[in-house]
C-alpha cells in the first residue's frame, strides 16, 4: 500500500514539475509589429458589380459581369482625387474591354492569379502609388447577347466564383 501511495506522489511530483518548467520556459508569442501596422493601415473596399461589353468583329457578343473587392491602403486611398470605386470601375473597363484580358471563348485558360496581378498592377499604376494591396474576385460571369435578347430567361455562364474574406463592421469603408 505504501509503495502505491509513494508511486502516486512520485508521478504527481514529476507531472507538476514538468508543467511548471514548460510554463516557465515557454516564451510569449512574437508579435510582428510591422505586419500588424501594415494590416491596420489597410481598409476593405467592396467593389461594385460591373457589366462590361464583350466586343467581337460583329458587334457586342455578350456581357462580362464582374464583382471584385480590394484591400487598400487607407491613407493613400484618402489622398486620391477621384473616389476609389469610380477609379476602379474605369480601370476595369480599360483592362477588360480595352486590353481584352479575358477571352470568354477559352474559359478553361483563365489564369486567376495573373488576372488579380494585372488588375492590382494597373490600379496602382493609375493611382501612382501602392494603394491596392490585394484583389479579391467574388464572381465573374458571362452572358451572351442572345440570352439577354431572348424573352425566356437563361442562366449565364459563371467563369469564376471566388471567396472574399468576411469584413467586420469596423473594417467596412464608410462611403464605398
Amino acid at each position: 500500500m505504501i509503495k502505491l501511495i509513494g508511486t502516486g506522489v512520485w508521478v504527481l511530483a514529476i507531472t507538476l514539475a514538468a508543467v511548471y518548467f514548460s510554463l516557465k520556459m515557454a516564451s510569449a508569442p512574437k508579435v510582428d509589429t510591422e505586419a500588424a501596422a501594415r494590416e491596420a493601415a489597410m481598409e476593405f473596399v467592396s467593389g461594385y458589380t460591373t457589366t462590361l461589353p464583350v466586343i467581337g468583329e460583329d458587334g457586342v457578343n455578350g456581357y462580362l459581369l464582374t464583382k471584385l473587392a480590394y484591400k487598400a491602403n487607407k491613407e493613400l486611398a484618402a489622398k486620391q482625387v477621384v473616389p476609389l470605386p469610380q477609379m476602379i470601375t474605369d480601370e476595369l473597363y480599360t483592362l477588360l474591354v480595352g486590353k481584352k484580358m479575358i477571352d470568354v471563348t477559352a474559359t478553361g485558360n483563365f489564369d486567376l492569379e495573373a488576372f488579380r496581378g494585372v488588375v492590382k498592377e494597373g490600379l496602382n499604376r493609375r493611382f501612382g502609388a501602392e494603394v491596392i494591396a490585394e484583389v479579391y474576385v467574388e464572381q465573374i460571369d458571362y452572358i451572351t447577347t442572345a440570352s439577354v435578347e431572348d424573352p425566356a430567361p437563361k442562366k449565364g455562364v459563371t467563369l469564376l466564383k471566388g471567396e472574399v474574406p468576411e469584413v467586420k463592421p469596423a473594417e467596412k469603408s464608410g462611403g464605398h
